[in-house]
């Protein structure tokens, strides 16, 4: 393993955003644009599948809120691989940052899984379905609790990082 970050820590666009004046500035804002585009998406549905909102039909909600939310996510992984690749075997070794991978491996399971399960399909199945349960079932409601506090975890850890 050591050799493989030790591989990526070697190429030449890691250099360059060791180097570069303005590469690294430029691939942290593009983490920070996407962890802000994913949470940002994110917090919304897991609210109104808490119950906030409950006027609006979820299936509304994530038509817009899921593809914003995936395209931070991607976002953000592109540009914290870049990132990590500055200094790979430093990051790898901290416990935070191994942390903050469980908790992005634990949240994104949760998105499949909710993304997979009858009550989602269900709750963004058509807009009369979704309006006649203003409230989603206990597991969605169950499932969005857990996102937001798995990706709240995960801003939190990517934000210690920078003071361990």
């Amino acid at each position: 393993m050591e050799e493989l970050l030790i591989a990526l820590q070697e190429t030449t666009l890691a250099e360059a955003l060791r180097l570069g004046r303005w590469a690294y500035p430029i691939a942290n804002a593009g983490h920070i644009l996407g962890v802000a585009l994913l949470f940002g998406a994110i917090l919304p549905l897991d609210l109104r599948l808490l119950g906030a909102w409950c006027s609006v039909p979820v299936n509304l909600l994530a038509r817009v809120l899921v593809p914003v939310a995936g395209a931070g996510l991607g976002l953000a992984l592109m540009t914290g691989i870049l990132l990590f690749s500055v200094d790979p075997l430093h990051y790898a070794s901290l416990w935070l940052f191994q942390v903050k991978l469980l908790l992005i491996a634990a949240a994104a399971l949760n998105v499949l899984l909710v993304h997979q399960s009858k009550a989602w399909k269900e709750a963004t199945g058509d807009a009369i379905t979704s309006l006649t349960r203003p409230i989603p079932a206990l597991s969605l409601r169950l499932a969005g609790l857990v996102s937001v506090a798995l990706w709240f975890f995960v801003v939190l850890c990517g934000r210690f990082i920078a003071y361990v």
